[in-house]
C-alpha cells in the first residue's frame, strides 16, 4: 500500500474528506485524531486516580497535603 500526503485548503477539507470517503479503497487516517485520543484517554486516567486518592484521604487511609504547602512548593 502507498502512503500520500496532500495539503487541502481549510474551506474545502470537509468536502474533500466527504469525497474520499466514498472511494472504499482508500484507508483515512487523520494522525492528529489519534493524538487527541490517546491524550484524552490519559487525562481521563489522571482525572480517575485524582478522584482515588481524594476520596482515599477523606477517609484518612491517604495523608493530604495542605493547600499552603502544595502551593509553596511551586
Amino acid at each position: 500500500m502507498k502512503q500520500l500526503t496532500l495539503n487541502v485548503p481549510d474551506k474545502n477539507y470537509p468536502f474533500f474528506m466527504e469525497l474520499v470517503k466514498q472511494l472504499d479503497f482508500i484507508k483515512v487516517s487523520e494522525p492528529g485524531k489519534k493524538k487527541a485520543i490517546k491524550e484524552k484517554q490519559a487525562l481521563q486516567k489522571n482525572i480517575e486516580q485524582g478522584l482515588k486518592e481524594v476520596a482515599l484521604a477523606k477517609k484518612g487511609k491517604l495523608k493530604a497535603t495542605s493547600l499552603n504547602d502544595f502551593l509553596n512548593e511551586l
